[in-house]
């Protein structure tokens, strides 16, 4: 009877979660995005939360609301995990480089954690997932609510790169904003550590702060930015996922996933 209750309350939370979302969906910028996503030669979704007016705005929410694979956005949780667990001490720490032949010249070489977490290097956070361990990340993915991961010990250092696990666009935003309004159960060194390794550049009113990933799972390649935007001592958190319209051309792909969210940005005249 008991569990009979729980699992009745637990459904009507989740309900009323759903249905606060889809009451908060705003269409108002929904032709500016589709346009901006087209001057990249992108489909996909842009999707903005502003906290103060507690709106969501995109071109389209369903897509939004579909997972996909986290890519190198997968990042974020990874090395704050790899901070609470002490893997890592903070953002100077010294990721060494092995001497092996990587994929881009800028990943061969010693880095530090902001130097590997904004190049993007997949070796270096593939080293720091294989000495998190299994265990001790589903621990802490679980603490964290990070969900939808597949962690297994055959794939321990690609779950997020390939396989079945699977974030949204609204999942993105939720994770940033339960980082930045102090909501996460995490040290607040932790978290002051991620803010300096986020940050991408600062302006004299703003700091926009953000992480891109690229997946491709043998039929298309699949883009993300996500991150926050502070201004004027106001937030704002985006997440935009994307395709390439035509997978023979991707000369606007790799720019084009930050440059939406920019545009977009500037159409709500937030920079």
């Amino acid at each position: 009877m008991y569990k009979l209750f729980f699992l009745s309350l637990l459904s009507f939370c989740l309900a009323c979660g759903t249905a606060s979302r889809n009451s908060n969906q705003n269409d108002k910028y929904k032709n500016d995005f589709t346009s901006i996503l087209n001057n990249y030669d992108l489909k996909g979704s842009i999707l903005i939360y502003d906290p103060q007016e507690q709106e969501y705005y995109s071109n389209d929410f369903e897509w939004a609301d579909r997972g996909f694979l986290p890519a190198s956005t997968f990042k974020i949780p990874n090395s704050i995990i790899a901070l609470e667990s002490s893997v890592l001490r903070s953002d100077t720490s010294i990721l060494k480089w092995d001497g092996q032949k990587r994929d881009f010249e800028n990943w061969e070489k010693d880095l530090t954690l902001r130097e590997a977490f904004q190049t993007s290097c997949v070796p270096c956070f593939q080293e720091i997932a294989r000495k998190i361990g299994v265990a001790n990340m589903k621990t802490y993915l679980n603490k964290l609510h990070y969900n939808g991961m597949d962690v297994r010990t055959e794939n321990m250092d690609s779950f997020w790169l390939k396989g079945n696990s699977q974030i949204s666009c609204f999942e993105q935003i939720d994770f940033l904003e339960r980082f930045i309004s102090k909501k996460l159960p995490i040290l607040n060194t932790t978290r002051e550590t991620m803010l300096r390794v986020f940050l991408i550049e600062e302006g004299k009113n703003y700091k926009l702060s953000g992480k891109t990933g690229w997946s491709y799972n043998e039929i298309d390649n699949n883009g993300w930015f996500v991150g926050f935007l502070e201004k004027d001592e106001k937030k704002y958190y985006f997440a935009l996922n994307a395709t390439p319209k035509d997978p023979k051309r991707m000369e606007k792909f790799t720019e084009g996933r930050k440059q939406a969210v920019y545009d977009a940005l500037k159409t709500m005249k937030l920079m």
